[in-house]
């Protein structure tokens, strides 16, 4: 079991344990699944780390966010990665909770914050409030409940509307895989990959109680952030791609059309 620590303790390591240790992009869940085609980090960020360059300076620093239905299992996904302890009595969120992992990814200290946000109404002006500056999203959804997968576009579009400015990576990612037969389960995966598709996302379905997928999840997340972070940084280029949204049943030719923030900002929480 992994020692509990602080998020500052976390950071001020010297080196990433084994098990954080990247030296390849790790491969998507499902080949097909996945917006990001390429098979390794991109070659500017790997001459970047080889050539002992400027990045590193200084410890890069990525923000993801997990958002998500109530009871979809976020809070178990994040403790089971961070910690890897399983507990199914956890409390509802309030607000936010914070967790900070520490990498090294080509030789290049990296530290992923992780952000596990409310999934009940009346805290989401609170959780809200942490959306802004994400570098990568996790929409959580439960396999178990296609309901879950239906509200899905609507967290990714708040998140964007507080990244207005930039476009996080996203991953659709359901939860309690180990409670649904094959059959049932192969039924709701063709469901959440069309719905992925259409939110520009990569598609992984996990068990928080077996760690099924977790691990991979997680260090896949990290390299991918860590891949475009790098990239902007050493070619200044604009990785930013303009992707759809879908709901279940739709065609997935359905565009995504940006809101402007108010909502939480003005006092308005209701969606």
């Amino acid at each position: 079991m992994r020692l509990t620590r602080s998020a500052v303790y976390t950071m001020l390591q010297t080196h990433a344990e084994k098990d954080r240790i990247i030296t390849s992009l790790p491969p998507p869940f499902i080949r097909q699944a996945t917006p990001h085609n390429q098979d390794d980090f991109d070659e500017a960020v790997k001459n970047a780390a080889n050539a002992n360059c400027t990045l590193q300076a200084g410890l890069k620093i990525s923000k993801m966010i997990v958002l998500g239905d109530v009871a979809t299992g976020k809070t178990c996904l994040v403790n089971r990665f961070c910690h890897q302890v399983f507990d199914s009595n956890y409390k509802a969120t309030i607000g936010v909770d914070f967790e900070v992992e520490r990498f090294d990814i080509l030789g290049i200290p990296f530290n992923l914050q992780i952000w596990d946000t409310a999934g009940q109404e009346r805290f989401k002006c609170i959780a809200a409030s942490y959306y802004r500056g994400a570098h990568a999203v996790m929409v959580v959804f439960d396999v178990t409940n296609v309901v879950t997968l239906a509200h899905t576009a609507q967290w990714l579009e708040e998140a964007r509307e507080a990244n207005i400015d930039s476009c996080p990576l996203v991953f659709l990612v359901g939860t309690k895989r180990d409670l649904m037969s094959e059959g049932a389960y192969n039924q709701i995966e063709a469901q959440a990959r069309r719905v992925a598709q259409g939110l520009g996302a990569e598609y992984w379905a996990v068990s928080s109680k077996t760690g099924d997928n977790v691990e991979a999840l997680f260090m896949r997340l990290a390299a991918l952030t860590f891949n475009r972070d790098v990239l902007q940084e050493v070619k200044g280029c604009d990785t930013r791609k303009f992707s759809g949204t879908v709901k279940i049943g739709e065609r997935l030719d359905d565009t995504y059309e940006t809101v402007k923030r108010s909502k939480c900002a003005s006092g308005h929480c209701n969606k």
